[in-house]
Parts: structure tokens; C-alpha cells; sequence
């Protein structure tokens, strides 16, 4: 029994490197120069405050979908990651208002577009500021967070914004050195990560989210000028 359990892991963990790389192989490749990396940068700022400036990631993730034609349809999907375990830890049980008895549940996805993964959210929430169905629904599918909580008007506040992946050096504007050009652009697994609290239209916070956007933003071919 322990043999075949291993096995089975073993197997899962194969097939999702397999189809990782499967990904990278038919993502289309950009070219490694000035002006792609100017471009990855404009991109990756105007992600950022699309971000910034709506109350769901969801939601401006759908739009960037259709808008680069990653898929069709165009919809963000979830899939929720089973048997990851996350505690509130101290800071954050204050951040959301509860005492250190009061249940916080937690729950990470990673957020679709077609076969791509444009980003993975760790999620901390508070199951009594929800609905009774609200919460049958997150235990129960895979349905994403901000689609499930949106009838509660919430409010988002951004905590952290932070590029993780510079595609021009701090600087280059002011001529420093540029990154030696290579043929394609090596863009890195993670490129962007927001930590941001969710709250009631009367300010209760109910949520905390940290979330981590992929390369796949980034999966389609360059514009050709």
C-alpha cells in the first residue's frame, strides 16, 4: 500500500513537470533586447496598476485573458490546491480583527486562463463575516475567491505591491548598465506579488490575500512593430 502511494505521488509529481515544461515549450518566446524589455516593463506596470486600481484581481485578470487572447474563452477559472495548510500567524489575526480562538480558515488557488497559470493566491478569511452559502461554495468547489465574495461589495486594500522581476535595472534611465542580450528573454516563474486586505463596505476586514503573478502574463507573442 505505502509502495503504490509513493508511487502515485511520484507519478503526479512527473506528470506535473511534464506538462510545466509542456508549457514553457509552447509559450511563445520573446526576443531578448531593448525594446522587448521596455515593453515587458510597460506591461508589467500597467498589470500592476490595473491591479492597484479595481477591487478584484478576478475580474482584471478576465480582462487581461481577453484582452492578449490567452485563451477562448477568455474567463479565469480557479483550481484550488487541496491539503495546503497555511495557520494565521499572530500579526495577522490582528490585521483581521479576531481573537487567537476565532477560526480563520485558509485556502490556495491558482488562477487560470485556458492552460495557463497567471497567478497562485494564499488566501486567509473569516468564515463567519461570510454567508452560510458563501462558504459551502468555497469548501466545496473550486470557484475563485473574489467571484464567491463579490455580492458583499467588498472593498480592497492593498497592503504591498512588489515587481519581482525587473526586466530593465533600477537606473537605466539614468544609463546604467544593461543586462548583456541573450536570443530569448528569460522571464522568471514569479513577476509580481500583492499582499492586500479585503473589507465589508463598513470597513470589517474579512480577508487576507497574498497573491503572486506568473509568467504567463506574459504568454503571448511580442507585438511586431
Amino acid at each position: 500500500m505505502v509502495q503504490r502511494i509513493l508511487s502515485s505521488g511520484l507519478l503526479a509529481l512527473m506528470l506535473a513537470a511534464s506538462a510545466e515544461a509542456a508549457n514553457a515549450e509552447t509559450a511563445p518566446a520573446w526576443p531578448d533586447s531593448f525594446t522587448s524589455r521596455v515593453e515587458a516593463l510597460a506591461l508589467l506596470q500597467s498589470l500592476n496598476a490595473d491591479l492597484l486600481s479595481h477591487e478584484s484581481a478576478t475580474l482584471t485578470l478576465d480582462r487581461w485573458c481577453g484582452l492578449h487572447k490567452l485563451a477562448a474563452p477568455a474567463r479565469i477559472t480557479a483550481e484550488q490546491v487541496h491539503g495546503a495548510q497555511k495557520s494565521p500567524t499572530a500579526e495577522q489575526r490582528k490585521l483581521l480583527g479576531v481573537s487567537p480562538t476565532e477560526p480563520v480558515r485558509y485556502r490556495r488557488v491558482r488562477l487560470h486562463c485556458g492552460d495557463r497559470v497567471l497567478s497562485e493566491a494564499d488566501n486567509w478569511y473569516v468564515p463567519a463575516r461570510l454567508t452560510p452559502e458563501m462558504n459551502r461554495v468555497l469548501d466545496s468547489t473550486d470557484t475563485s475567491f473574489g467571484r464567491v465574495v463579490q455580492p458583499l461589495h467588498f472593498q480592497r486594500h492593498t497592503l504591498a505591491a512588489q515587481l519581482l522581476w525587473r526586466p530593465l535595472p533600477e537606473g537605466w534611465e539614468m544609463g546604467s548598465p544593461l543586462p548583456s542580450p541573450g536570443k530569448t528573454l528569460q522571464i522568471p516563474a514569479d513577476v509580481l506579488q500583492h499582499r492586500a486586505v479585503l473589507t465589508l463596505p463598513d470597513g470589517t476586514p474579512f480577508s487576507e490575500v497574498i497573491e503572486t503573478y506568473k509568467s504567463d502574463i506574459f504568454a503571448f507573442p511580442m507585438p511586431r512593430r
